[in-house]
């Protein structure tokens, strides 16, 4: 009866120590694609460019997150671009803000300054832009919260 009884408790404290444990994986809605995209990072061929995505705000003037080719987005910055070399792809448009969440394949590099800006009271390292390539205009979600999406919304994400 013994036994048994610490069968049953070693059986018990395993399956809530597993129960504990996360995947690296994403679950949930979003997991197909986000799984998709792991696996598309995982194989970007490594070079001398950026992978950026375009995050704009209504009322913040920073351009979005940039990371390196073959790190996860969780790893990206928030950069305020500098443009003297080449417009952003939505200025040169002359469309402010409707890249909202494109992905691009970016070509600069960060100065090793950073940019006051303002409306969020924040610095952000600033990037110089020399060349872009758009990758993708429906790339899957880099944010947990809803609100992080939301132009209009004073909510700044930060991608996972």
């Amino acid at each position: 009866m013994r036994n048994l009884i610490s069968i049953l408790l070693a059986t018990a404290f395993a399956s809530l120590a597993l129960t504990g444990c996360e995947s690296t994986r994403p679950q949930g809605i979003h997991s197909t694609a986000r799984n998709a995209m792991l696996r598309s990072i995982d194989n970007e061929p490594p070079g001398d460019y950026f992978i950026g995505r375009r995050y704009y705000k209504r009322d913040y003037k920073f351009w979005g997150y940039i990371r390196r080719p073959g790190e996860s987005w969780g790893t990206a910055k928030l950069v305020m671009l500098n443009e003297q070399k080449r417009l952003a792809p939505d200025r040169e448009l002359g469309k402010i803000g409707a890249d909202h969440n494109y992905e691009y394949k970016l070509l600069g590099g960060f100065s090793g300054e950073t940019v006051y800006e303002p409306a969020s009271n924040g610095f952000y390292p600033e990037f110089i832009l020399t060349g872009y390539e758009l990758r993708n205009v429906n790339p899957a979600p880099i944010f947990k919260e809803p609100a992080a999406t939301d132009p209009a919304r004073r909510v700044v994400g930060t991608p996972y």
